[in-house]
């Protein structure tokens, strides 16, 4: 039996794509834009982690995240500082959107999606996987490539390259 489903209530599926940001890759916005076709609003909430320090401040990313992606009206841009999943409530938000690369993101991934669930479990994780050319994309790689005078502009927006060779490129 098919059930017929224009009489139930439209819910609004809001995804949550948390990460440090540090910075903002194409493989990043690859994920956001193909989320965008999924789900009705996607709330980008960059991290805060007072134990580590990434090479650009988390005003620095926000602003690199609007100069790419803040153009989108069904995108937010925000941080946050504690549980993922108390933040995904927080902003209404009713999945967690994850980007895959290889097999070692999603053991990773897969053990937090566990423990998410048994947190809130309310709350889905979606996992896209990576475009073939982002495979091996990552913010600390380019950020390791900069630091030995290498250029990485395919990899990330014109601006966002600028930043990091002008915060970590070789003199």
């Amino acid at each position: 039996m098919i059930m017929d489903t224009t009489s139930l209530p439209k819910s609004t599926s809001v995804a949550l794509f948390p990460a440090s940001f540090d910075p903002v890759t194409n493989g990043h916005l690859d994920i956001i834009y193909r989320a965008l076709r999924i789900f009705d609003r996607v709330v980008i909430g960059v991290a805060v982690n007072i134990a580590k320090t990434g090479a650009f401040s988390v005003e620095e990313r926000i602003e690199m995240l609007e100069l790419a992606i803040g153009h989108e009206e069904r995108v937010e841009i925000t941080t946050f500082d504690d549980l993922t999943v108390d933040f995904a409530t927080r902003v209404g938000a009713n999945v967690l959107l994850r980007g895959v690369r290889a097999m070692s993101d999603f053991e990773y991934e897969f053990e937090m999606a566990l423990m998410n669930k048994h947190l809130k479990p309310e709350i889905e994780t979606v996992f896209l996987m990576s475009r073939q050319e982002y495979l091996y994309v990552s913010s600390s790689r380019l950020k390791e490539l900069v630091r030995f005078g290498r250029e990485v502009g395919e990899f990330v927006p014109t601006h966002v390259a600028k930043k990091l060779r002008e915060a970590l490129g070789s003199s």
